[in-house]
């Protein structure tokens, strides 16, 4: 007896929960954590809004699914030293503009504690991952990640969410050349006493 051959088309399920995924990220993204809801995440998937329960049980459930964020931070330990600051700006730049989803969980983050916990894993643990690669103090190592951290989501905050108008006028290399020394200072600089 012989084991059927594997199917090559995805299986319904698999096909719904990626129009729920791609519907909560666009919804999240244009109406917050707050304003968006089930029902109008399950109109856009074009489902019914018992589907999205079923598979993601609630409202916190699917943000925290549609949230699944890297930060595909470069391999610092490749970067010569005085560039960290620099490589550091134009990478997250590039990933703000890139992917709405880190929008909508900045903005939810600023309301929703279970989204403010899904912002500080990620950038603890990643931030905090890349910093220790090039060789710093581990003692200093978290709170040179955490004041990296405080700028970029400033910059991401006024920049995509409030869009205050010097920073969303500022092209992303005037942005590079006020913002890298900061983080450069961060990442390399001699701490206080």
């Amino acid at each position: 007896m012989t084991s059927p051959a594997p199917s090559t088309h995805p299986r319904r399920s698999d096909v719904t929960r990626a129009a729920i995924l791609r519907a909560a990220r666009e919804r999240f993204a244009t109406d917050g954590y707050e304003r968006a809801t089930i029902r109008a995440i399950a109109a856009d998937a074009q489902i019914d809004p018992s589907m999205v329960m079923r598979y993601y049980g609630s409202k916190e459930g699917l943000f925290a699914a549609a949230a699944e964020f890297d930060l595909r931070l470069p391999d610092l330990s490749s970067v010569p030293p005085d560039d960290l600051g620099k490589v550091l700006v134009r990478h997250f730049l590039a990933r703000w503009e890139g992917d709405e989803t880190l929008v909508a969980l900045l903005r939810a983050a600023s309301t929703n504690p279970g989204a403010a916990e899904r912002m500080r894993g990620i950038f603890t643990d990643q931030l905090t991952a890349a910093v220790a690669t090039f060789g710093t103090d581990p003692a200093t190592t978290a709170r040179r990640a955490g004041l990296v951290a405080s700028q970029i989501l400033g910059l991401a905050f006024t920049r995509y969410i409030v869009r205050l108008p010097p920073m969303v006028d500022t092209t992303p290399e005037d942005l590079v050349s006020w913002i890298a020394p900061t983080l450069q200072r961060y990442l390399t600089g001699t701490p206080p006493d």
